[in-house]
This record gives C-alpha cells, structure tokens and sequence, in this order.
C-alpha cells in the first residue's frame, strides 16, 4: 500500500481500534485479553470495576469487533478476536514507552 492509500475501511478500523483504547477499562480489558482469555468476573476485580461496568464495556469492545465470547457451560469467557491484535497490541506498547508519560494528564492536555 502507498502513503494516502488506506481505504475506508482501515480508517474505520483504526477509529474503532482508538475508540476501544481510549477508555482506560477497555484499554486493560484487551491489555489482560492479550495474555489470556478471562472471564468477566476476574477480568472485573483485576480491573476493579463492577460487573456491570464490565459487561457494559465488553459489550463495547464486541461491538468494536476486537472480543469474543466463548460459551462455557453456564458462564461465558472473553478473548480477543485475532490472534494479530496480540501482536498490534505488543506493538502499541513498545510504542507508549516513547511517549511522554504525563503529556496528557487531562489538566493540561492539548489533545482534547
């Protein structure tokens, strides 16, 4: 692909994938999803948020296309839909250690 190429779609994807990364439950969401699947419940006290903030935000990242649900008997775990969103995700956070920790700190940020 050459610079200026990417189609809709990619830009809709990366939208959704930034959409997905900029709330910080959804971020560990598919930070711990990246090292394993996990069931709601530990995925809420690892994360220490309530269940239902939880199920609000995995419905999120199913809507984004970036989790699944896997059918275990009564209960339902999460993984990550792709096996290359491991990858992007080691990526993304080799990419964080070059940004400037406190650049946005919502007090003084620019961003928004």
């Amino acid at each position: 692909m050459t610079p200026g190429t990417a189609s809709l779609t990619h830009t809709t994807a990366l939208a959704r994938l930034g959409h997905a990364l900029s709330d910080p439950t959804r971020a560990g969401i598919l930070l711990a999803l990246r090292e394993a699947p996990a069931y709601p419940s530990d995925l809420a006290d690892a994360l220490g948020v309530s269940r239902q903030v939880m199920s609000n935000q995995l419905a999120c990242l199913r809507g984004c296309g970036l989790v699944k649900s896997m059918p275990d008997g009564r209960r339902a775990g999460y993984r990550l839909t792709d096996a290359h969103l491991t990858a992007a995700l080691d990526e993304l956070l080799r990419v964080v250690l070059l940004v400037e920790p406190d650049c946005c700190d919502r007090e003084g940020c620019t961003c928004s």
